[in-house]
C-alpha cells in the first residue's frame, strides 16, 4: 500500500454491502458529530481531464449498469478523481437525509460526522449533484425527504417543480 492510499483509510470504518447500492461504508464504533472520519483520496486532475474521465465513466456506467463517476471538485483549476482500488470513501453512498459532509481543506476532501453516529450505521452524505442531468441519478436512499433524484438539497425545490411534486412542505 502506497502513502497515499494509506491516507485512504481509517479505523473508524469499514466496507460492507449496502441496502442503498452495492456497497458502502459503515462505522466500525459509535462517531460523535463534527468526527474528521476519512479522506477521500485521488488523483488530481485539470477539469479538462475531469470532463474526459467523466464522459467516458458515464458512458461505461451506462453499459454496465455500474456507478462509475468518482471525481470531487477541488477548486475552479483541478478536480480529484478517487475512482481507484484505496480510496475507501469513494464506496460512501448518497442519501437526502445524511449523517456526513464532504469538506474541501487546502485541497484535500475529507468526510466528517454531522451528527452523532451508531456503530454499524452506513455512512452516507448528499452528493450535490445540480439538475442538467438528474434523470441519469435516480435515488435509492429510502429517506422520506427524498425527491426521488440525487440532488443538492439547495436544487430540491426546482427539481420537485419539474417533477409536478408538491413543495417539500405542502401538507
Amino acid at each position: 500500500m502506497t502513502p497515499s492510499q494509506s491516507r485512504g483509510r481509517s479505523k473508524l470504518c469499514e466496507v460492507r454491502d449496502s441496502r442503498i447500492h452495492g456497497r458502502g461504508v459503515y462505522a466500525k464504533t459509535a462517531i460523535r458529530d463534527t468526527t474528521r472520519i476519512i479522506e477521500y483520496i485521488g488523483e488530481k486532475i485539470t477539469k479538462e481531464e475531469s470532463e474526459r474521465r467523466g464522459n467516458l465513466q458515464m458512458e461505461r456506467s451506462q453499459a454496465t449498469g455500474e456507478a462509475g463517476v468518482y471525481i470531487f471538485t477541488l477548486d475552479e483549476k483541478w478536480d480529484l478523481d478517487g475512482g481507484f482500488e484505496g480510496n475507501i470513501a469513494r464506496l460512501i453512498n448518497h442519501s437526502c437525509d445524511p449523517n456526513c459532509e464532504a469538506y474541501n481543506e487546502r485541497g484535500r476532501i475529507w468526510i466528517w460526522s454531522i451528527r452523532n453516529i451508531e456503530a454499524g450505521e452506513e455512512l452516507l452524505f448528499n452528493y450535490g449533484f445540480d439538475l442538467e442531468n438528474y434523470r441519469d441519478h435516480p435515488c435509492r436512499c429510502g429517506s422520506p425527504r427524498c425527491p426521488g433524484y440525487i440532488a443538492g438539497e439547495e436544487y430540491w425545490p426546482e427539481l420537485r417543480r419539474l417533477l409536478g411534486l408538491p413543495p417539500e412542505d405542502a401538507p
